[in-house]
């Protein structure tokens, strides 16, 4: 299954759950999906009209266009991203373990439940403008020195160079998802997701 038709599944499927959700939002994760298939170059405004079922002036009262899409929905997910890895260490302040597993258990399931913006993320931030694009940049920063904190508290003595290190590797294992196939299902990915990067990153080669 490709991320697009996957944000196409969460649309319906939130739908039909009975959970309330504005049209904008619905054409948002369209869009989503569409760009992180296609490309942000790929994908028109038509053709995120057509997939949403909305014609263009409909469109245009929504957003500005495909750029104002973008950022709606980037800023958002940083913003999650980092409030969630902040719940998640101060949940634990004196078992920099149990803070580790608890953020991964956090981002493994944020990146199984939203393949396509991690897909954007990592392929389409460069095309936001210089503002909106900063602003994402330091949310991350934020966030990975959530990671950092643990990891260093975790490995007494590592230096905060090593521990940013870690830290994006295990992002490389677990945003790993929009190229994940569907013959192993969720959970069992989420398993081995976990387990993988639970041991990356409690290993500490010597230098």
């Amino acid at each position: 299954m490709t991320v697009e038709q996957q944000a196409r599944g969460r649309a319906n499927g939130a739908a039909g759950s009975g959970r309330r959700r504005s049209r904008k939002d619905e054409i948002l994760e369209i869009a989503v999906g569409l760009f992180a298939s296609r490309g942000y170059h790929g994908v028109s405004m038509d053709d995120i009209g057509a997939a949403a079922g909305v014609t263009g002036p409909a469109l245009y009262h929504h957003f500005a266009g495909k750029e104002a899409m973008l950022v709606a929905a980037l800023i958002p997910v940083s913003e999650e991203l980092l409030a969630g890895g902040q719940e998640r260490s101060a949940g634990h302040p004196d078992d920099p373990r149990g803070a580790l597993e608890s953020l991964i258990d956090f981002h493994v399931d944020f990146a199984l439940a939203n393949p396509a913006v991690i897909a954007l993320h990592l392929h389409e931030l460069d095309r936001l403008p210089d503002e909106p694009r900063r602003r994402i940049r330091r949310l991350q920063r934020l966030y990975v020195e959530q990671w950092v904190t643990v990891l260093t508290a975790l490995h007494p003595g590592m230096p905060d160079g090593e521990a940013r290190v870690l830290a994006h590797a295990a992002f490389g294992l677990m945003n790993s998802t929009p190229f994940l196939g569907g013959e192993v299902d969720r959970r069992r990915r989420a398993e081995l997701l976990r387990a993988a990067t639970l041991a990356a990153l409690l290993a500490h080669p010597e230098s």
